[in-house]
C-alpha cells in the first residue's frame, strides 16, 4: 500500500483525516475477511507473547480490552494475568471527546454495554494502570497506532500524570509505511503483531 502522493506533515490535515478514513475501512474489511479460526491462533500467539513482554508484574495494574470486530482475543490472556497476581483492567469511555477512564475487571464481575456495545464494567472505581494495551487497526515502523479516530487513546495518554508502558497489539497485516502522524498521535512504546515485537527503522 503505497502513501497518498505528495501528502506529508506539512499539507492540510483534512487530507490525513481522509486518507485515515479510507485506510480504516480498507485494513478493518481485510481484518474482517480472515477466518475466525486463524485470527484465533494469531490472537493466542499475540497472548503468549505479552505474557512474556509483561512478565512478572505481580501487583501491577494492566489495562486490556474487550475485542471488537475482529481484534486480537485477549480475554484468556487478561485472565492468565489475573492467575499470575496482575490486576486488570478494561477501559471505558466517558463521552465523545473525554478521556478513557479505566475500571477493574475480573472474570465474573458485571459487565454493561458502553459504545458500540463493547462489554465494560459495570461498576467500580476508576484504578490508574502501569500498563495499558491497546488495540489497533493500523500501525507503522516508528510504532504509531492508527485506531478508530475517536482519538481516545492518544487524548487518554496525554492527560495521565505518568505515562504508563503502552502496547500497542494487532495482525502483521496492519502494517503501513507510515500513518502520517499528526502532533497529538502519542507513539506506543511496542507494538506487537502474531510475528512479535515490531523494530523501528534503523
Amino acid at each position: 500500500m503505497s502513501a497518498v502522493p505528495g501528502m506529508g506533515m506539512a499539507e492540510p490535515a483534512i487530507d490525513v483525516a481522509q486518507w485515515r478514513k479510507s485506510e480504516r475501512a480498507r485494513l478493518i474489511e481485510m481484518r474482517l475477511a480472515v477466518p475466525a479460526s486463524q485470527r484465533a491462533r494469531w490472537s493466542e500467539r499475540i497472548g503468549e507473547a505479552l505474557l512474556e513482554l509483561i512478565g512478572d508484574a505481580r501487583g501491577a495494574m494492566v489495562s486490556g480490552y474487550w475485542p471488537f470486530r475482529g481484534e486480537p482475543e485477549l480475554v484468556p490472556f487478561l485472565r492468565a494475568l489475573r492467575d499470575r497476581g496482575i490486576r486488570t483492567a478494561l477501559p471505558v469511555v466517558v463521552r465523545k471527546g473525554a478521556p478513557l477512564i479505566f475500571r477493574e475487571w475480573k472474570s465474573g464481575d458485571k459487565l454493561a454495554h458502553g459504545v458500540w456495545k463493547i462489554p465494560i464494567p459495570a461498576e467500580g472505581p476508576e484504578v490508574v494502570p502501569e500498563i495499558v494495551i491497546a488495540p489497533l487497526v493500523g500501525f507503522d515502523p516508528e510504532r504509531y497506532r492508527l485506531g478508530y479516530g475517536g482519538g481516545f487513546f492518544d487524548r487518554t495518554l496525554a492527560a495521565m500524570k505518568a505515562m504508563p508502558r503502552t502496547i500497542g497489539v494487532g495482525f502483521s497485516q496492519a502494517a503501513l509505511p507510515t500513518i502520517h502522524p499528526q502532533p497529538y498521535d502519542i507513539p506506543m512504546a511496542t507494538i506487537l503483531t502474531e510475528e512479535g515485537i515490531v523494530q523501528p527503522r534503523g
